[in-house]
């Protein structure tokens, strides 16, 4: 398999603790892959490492065999590799509709043309209503922001996502604060825009990881522990002591 992203002896200190060590990591074009790990095991730190969000102390990260190291978010997302966080990130005064708009006023250069006439901005309705029906808000499009339920809030955000042609989706805990409804909304959702996107996440709940990842790394204490399908990993008893002790710290 072609690899999109790949991370070579990915290392970050903070004055003189060192957070992440020597990580290794390739991400399969096209896989749904996620980065796991008990409380303190690196991941986040290690995605926004991948993101470009902190600078690595030692190590390379290439995208699409292209070295990115020490390019900006800004600069990684234009070659088509986009993160969402954990916070959804939403204008919640603004229409569903509004929300996807200003993500695909994008491609009008450097502005993104607030003063613009109705008129004008309602060219990319169609574009628009075309990402809200890809992650299910078709029938929102006048709502307010705010008024969603937090589900389909993150489904607006990755709608918002997608707006940006992202061949790369990089997803921050994307259950993070979900009930089970909702956590189910947005499985359906990442299993259907991964199907000509590539995907990696960090996620808790094991049960989504389980149900969506064809391939898992898990972390601890910064380094990899192990890597491999759910099944393999599941069963690794470095794994199994890994998150029983986490539990009981």
């Amino acid at each position: 398999m072609a690899i999109t992203l790949q991370a070579k002896g990915l290392t970050k200190e903070f004055d003189g603790f060192v957070a992440v060590n020597n990580v290794d990591l390739s991400i399969e074009k096209g896989s749904i892959h996620a980065l796991i790990g008990p409380n303190g095991a690196g991941k986040t730190t290690c995605f926004n490492l991948l993101t470009k969000f902190l600078q690595p102390t030692r190590g390379t990260i290439t995208y699409e065999g292209r070295d990115i190291t020490r390019m900006k978010p800004t600069d990684i997302a234009r070659l088509g590799m986009v993160r969402s966080f954990q916070i959804s990130a939403i204008f919640p005064d603004l229409s569903v509709l509004q929300n996807v708009r200003v993500a695909l006023q994008r491609t009008r250069g450097e502005s993104y043309d607030f003063w613009r006439s109705n008129r004008i901005l309602a060219k990319l309705n169609d574009q628009a209503c075309a990402h809200l029906d890809e992650v299910g808000l078709a029938d929102f499009t006048n709502e307010r922001a705010a008024a969603l339920p937090y589900g389909r809030k993150r489904a607006l955000e990755i709608a918002t996502t997608l707006a940006l042609e992202p061949d790369m989706l990089l997803l921050d805990e994307p259950m993070a604060g979900m009930g089970r409804e909702d956590v189910t909304l947005i499985s359906q959702l990442i299993r259907r825009i991964a199907k000509n996107r590539t995907v990696l996440m960090v996620e808790h709940n094991l049960s989504v990881v389980a149900d969506l990842s064809d391939r898992i790394t898990v972390l601890a204490r910064g380094e990899i522990l192990a890597e491999g399908t759910y099944a393999e990993i599941s069963t690794s008893p470095e794994v199994i002591e890994a998150y029983i002790g986490a539990s009981h710290e």
